[in-house]
């Protein structure tokens, strides 16, 4: 059974940080691809970060470039997102989920049905 966790949210101040983790079971890890996304409330749920555990390849969405970082930790089989200097915008659910087959591009990361599972979330709040 394919498996995605995510834990670490939290509420926090603006300017603080947060790691996420996104803990995987059952399938191949290092032939995968993960991508953070997140859902705020009224929007659509948007690419993050991507990473490539086949190639490396690593890709963040323009509005967190700079502050946050994905990780990937093989023997773990977990994914990580490192998040600084968080500030409102960035209240959302987070999301994991895995990406089967070549690696994604620069052009098509970000786009949802790339990815077939996906863990269930994690709240991420940022007051001001």
């Amino acid at each position: 059974e394919v498996r995605l966790v995510e834990s670490g949210g939290a509420l926090v101040q603006a300017g603080e940080s947060l790691r996420l983790s996104c803990v995987t079971s059952g399938f191949a890890f290092d032939d995968y691809g993960i991508g953070w996304f997140r859902q705020a409330p009224g929007k659509e749920r948007e690419g993050v970060s991507y990473l490539s555990n086949a190639d490396g390849a690593i890709y963040y969405a323009n509005s967190v470039k700079g502050r946050f970082t994905i990780s990937s930790d093989s023997a773990k089989r977990t994914v990580y997102l490192q998040m600084n200097d968080l500030n409102p915008d960035d209240t959302a659910v987070y999301y994991c989920a895995s990406s089967w087959g070549p690696p994604l591009y620069e052009n098509n990361w970000s786009r949802m049905g790339g990815y077939d599972y996906w863990g269930r979330g994690t709240q991420v709040t940022v007051s001001s």
